[in-house]
């Protein structure tokens, strides 16, 4: 299990790190990017077999990946107020009376 982990903790740094490059050396728009055709082709090969076998340890270990989302797209949680749990307001009418 420990060797799990640790192969987890390498390939999320490996992830950061090849992210945290490709930042830094994206140029503004309209400008050519330095790294030959080749080299990108071989980064994204790279993210990929990384992602992969983050899943992989991830579904071995029963770990439900987080997937990123779009802040305004619909949650499947609500959020329901604690005021409002537990009361009916029908049954609040009907002790009014």
């Amino acid at each position: 299990m420990a060797a799990t982990n640790k192969e987890r903790e390498i390939l999320m740094v490996m992830r950061k790190v090849l992210g945290s490059i490709i930042k830094d050396i994206t140029p503004p728009p309209g400008t050519r990017y330095p790294l030959s055709d080749k080299t990108v082709e071989d980064v994204r090969m790279c993210l990929g077999l990384i992602v992969a076998r983050e899943r992989e340890l991830a579904v071995d270990a029963g770990i439900t990946q987080e997937r990123p989302y779009y802040a305004d797209q619909p949650q499947g949680a609500k959020v329901v107020a604690m005021s409002n749990i537990g009361r009916n307001k029908k049954s609040e009418e009907h002790n009014g009376d």
